[in-house]
């Protein structure tokens, strides 16, 4: 009799089926990270100049929305693991468009803070984890690749639309901005989730190796936590680095469209990181590529905070840009590399919503951090001691035998995973 776990666990969507879902969720996640996340850090300058509230309360009200997106996705993740990602995230993109048309058009704070809420909730529906989810289940063994893909095209959100909203911001103003970004978001992803991602949802994957590991087990277990810590750490660094980026350009002398093209830049960096990811995951263990990409993220993220030069800055900036995107495909592989896919919607829900509150709070923090140092610089040089932290906690994230799938901590395992 054969063995029902050595059969390939796509078997409910055809080569074609599975190159079109592929397709589908590069598009929509270019698009929705283009413009519900990276949209906002170009924009904030100009809402608080033509409102007159304060950038940190401006900030506060998008963190708002990343609080949302943490606590949504724990749900999503359940809601997917059983009946599939597409009524999720297309009830999710349905959702981005209002809420966005609320901020256009917000008079006041209370309104603007709740057009960000309903932008947040729509977030946890059509960001990283739902698509994540997605890929993970309906390519079976072919996950990593799939992944890989999926990032690399995401990559370019910031790369696509840091400049196209600094232009539009420069012709009209950022109320016009949003306008014209909500009706982009509707014209793609609304049609994307509902048309593209048709297909029987397979059944879990079996659980595999010597110890398998029931969700509870994993999700109280001391590598769970550890592995949440480092992330969340790592993610805080990261995140409030790419975020507070054209505020610290802006501080040593660049002008905001340049600051802008910068940031763009380091989206194209993440994609230099994830062509390498594959590679990088043949020769390394999983504990040994979170720690050092960490640690990494600390180095990269303290000369943001020393450099002075134009060409530094951009040259470092483009380098941690290439970290991020490392650090992304870590993230979204950590759950299978260590206890297996079998649960992965809903162990990759509890992982990522702390990951998701605390880069909900890196925005915040980091204007609240650089008003209490005096510079941008400073606080760049306190986020990297916190990704030092995490490269030191990451080093406790791999489970005890009794806890782990296979190949959790063996890098010729992961290779013999990969595909080719």
């Amino acid at each position: 009799m054969t063995d029902t776990r050595t059969l390939p666990q796509t078997a409910s969507l055809d080569g074609a089926g599975l190159r079109r879902v592929l397709a589908v969720l590069c598009l929509t996640e270019i698009t929705s990270w283009g413009i519900l996340y990276y949209a906002f850090p170009v924009l904030s300058v100009s809402i608080s100049a033509d409102t007159g509230w304060s950038l940190p309360v401006i900030v506060a009200a998008f963190s708002l929305s990343q609080l949302a997106a943490a606590l949504t996705g724990i749900p999503v993740g359940r809601i997917i693991d059983r009946i599939g990602p597409r009524a999720v995230m297309t009830t999710g993109s349905v959702l981005a468009v209002p809420a966005l048309l609320v901020v256009a058009a917000a008079p006041n704070l209370p309104i603007f803070y709740a057009g960000w809420i309903a932008a947040g909730i729509a977030m946890g529906a059509v960001l990283y984890p739902p698509a994540f989810a997605a890929l993970t289940r309906w390519y079976g063994d072919g996950y990593v690749k799939a992944l890989m893909i999926l990032t690399l095209a995401a990559g370019l959100a910031s790369t696509a639309f840091a400049p196209l909203t600094a232009a539009l911001v420069d012709r009209y103003d950022w109320r016009a901005t949003y306008l014209v970004l909500a009706a982009i978001l509707t014209i793609i992803t609304v049609p994307g989730h509902l048309l593209g991602l048709r297909g029987r949802w397979p059944p879990p994957p079996a659980p595999t190796g010597t110890h398998p590991v029931d969700h509870r087990d994993a999700s109280h277990s001391r590598a769970f936590a550890a592995l949440v810590i480092a992330l969340s750490l790592g993610a805080f660094a990261a995140f409030a680095g790419v975020f507070n980026l054209v505020p610290l350009l802006i501080e040593q002398g660049f002008s905001p469209s340049l600051a802008a093209l910068t940031l763009g830049l380091g989206g194209a960096g993440q994609v230099l990181g994830r062509i390498g990811y594959l590679p990088l995951a043949a020769r390394t263990t999983a504990r040994t590529r979170i720690v050092v990409i960490l640690a990494a993220t600390a180095a990269s993220t303290a000369l943001l905070g020393i450099a002075s030069t134009t060409l530094a800055l951009i040259s470092v900036a483009i380098g941690a840009g290439l970290i991020r995107g490392i650090f992304t495909l870590i993230q979204a592989t950590a759950i299978t590399d260590r206890w297996g896919a079998t649960h992965y919607g809903r162990l990759n829900g509890l992982m990522s919503a702390p990951v998701v509150i605390v880069m909900a709070l890196a925005p915040w923090a980091g204007t609240a951090l650089s008003a209490w140092t005096g510079s941008y610089a400073h606080t760049y040089l306190i986020l990297a001691a916190a990704a030092v932290l995490a490269a030191m906690v990451a080093t406790a994230s791999i489970p005890r035998v009794g806890e782990k799938g296979p190949g959790a901590d063996d890098p010729a395992s992961q290779d013999a995973n990969c595909p080719r």
